[in-house]
């Protein structure tokens, strides 16, 4: 039997107005919340400008939600995860860098970082629920089950992208106090409620690389990189063209800072860490229809055993195009474009979409054709 009060919530606080205006409305509807916020790594560990307060777990972040939390007249604590994080989100992105690949490390987080170390925590403390700031909903099927995620209304604050990966029992104890919010409603409401939120900017870098450099990052957290990956060879038809200062610096479709002079524009079309080279080649080689992804996650359905069309997202800031897809015996999601698509690319997500419903997704491992 359950020891989990109904009523309690647990906020995941970063001190920004989205997170604030969750907690602040969940408290005016009555529910028993207390904020928590992460600590995801240690500042001397990531170099950089440690002092940035735009990313969400910054110092000044942690600062302003027991500030707005003392405000509301609700407990407040901060939460290491350093060590977890390190081993499921820092360490996972360096390897996929030194793979060849591009990571997106914010999906890695929000499974196991913001949904299951904070149900961890959750659970005791006696709560039920979880609460974030994303701007997204559930969405729930009483027949099948079944929950899955939908878009916001609000096209720039959308960020079912990235919540793909979050599963069933983790949604099923999920609020998101946002639903339906644009951020112009959401500054209202925290106006409203008289939050003492401390303006500052919207965060986009990766938390853990608070100046956005990834390069500087990776020679920090890596320190014989250069004897790992040294000056490799740039190729282009089988042919060397130039020499790259470590290939993990690159990524497919990259035009800029090739150091190469060429006729016509060249792109990164494949990183290739057995063999340390970069293969580079006009636009129209970027081009692919296949694609095969693992650590797939369905939400709206529970297999895809059967290939159905859906529109499909292969970045963040992709609008999406039609696509056949299914999942085979092996559990991997095969992806096939209607019309070729640029740049595809190994280690982003694939993201299924219905309509404004996530059905699921996956990490991109291969392009086929």
């Amino acid at each position: 039997m359950s020891t989990r009060n109904l009523n309690r919530v647990v906020v995941g606080m970063s001190g920004g107005v989205d997170s604030s205006v969750a907690a602040g409305l969940l408290h005016e509807q009555g529910y028993d919340i207390i904020g928590i916020t992460i600590k995801t790594y240690r500042y001397e560990d990531v170099g950089g400008n440690v002092g940035n307060d735009s990313t969400c777990c910054s110092l000044d972040g942690i600062n302003d939600a027991r500030r707005i939390c003392l405000h509301l007249g609700v407990p407040h604590f901060t939460v290491d995860f350093s060590e977890t994080f390190r081993e499921n989100v820092i360490d996972y992105f360096i390897e996929d860098y030194m793979a060849g690949n591009t990571p997106n490390p914010c999906v890695r987080c929000n499974r196991t970082i913001k949904w299951r170390e904070m149900l961890k925590k959750a659970d005791s403390l006696g709560a039920e629920y979880i609460a974030t700031g994303h701007y997204a909903s559930i969405e729930h099927d009483p027949t099948s089950g079944r929950r899955w995620i939908r878009k916001s209304p609000d096209a720039k604050k959308d960020q079912s992208y990235m919540l793909w990966s979050v599963e069933q029992e983790l949604l099923a104890r999920t609020l998101f106090p946002l639903s339906g919010f644009d951020k112009t409603r959401s500054r209202a409401e925290g106006a409203r409620l008289d939050i003492p939120i401390r303006p500052k900017g919207e965060s986009y870098e990766i938390c853990f690389i608070p100046d956005n450099d990834y390069r500087r990052f990776l020679r920090d957290a890596v320190p014989d990189i250069n004897d790992k990956v040294g000056q490799g060879d740039i190729i282009m038809d089988g042919a060397v063209i130039g020499h790259h200062d470590g290939y993990p610096f690159y990524t497919i479709g990259q035009r800029k800072g090739l150091g190469i002079a060429h006729s016509e524009p060249l792109f990164v079309l494949n990183v290739l860490p057995t063999t340390n080279e970069v293969i580079v080649g006009t636009a129209d080689k970027l081009l692919h229809r296949r694609l095969v992804a693992d650590t797939v996650n369905l939400q709206k359905y529970a297999n895809l055993d059967d290939p159905r069309e859906f529109l499909v997202r292969i970045r963040y800031k992709d609008t999406g195009a039609t696509a056949l897809c299914h999942t085979d015996k092996d559990g991997l999601l095969h992806v096939a474009f209607n019309e070729p698509r640029q740049a595809i690319t190994r280690g982003q997500s694939v993201v299924l979409y219905e309509g404004d419903d996530v059905v699921g997704g996956g990490i991109i491992r291969s392009i086929v054709e």
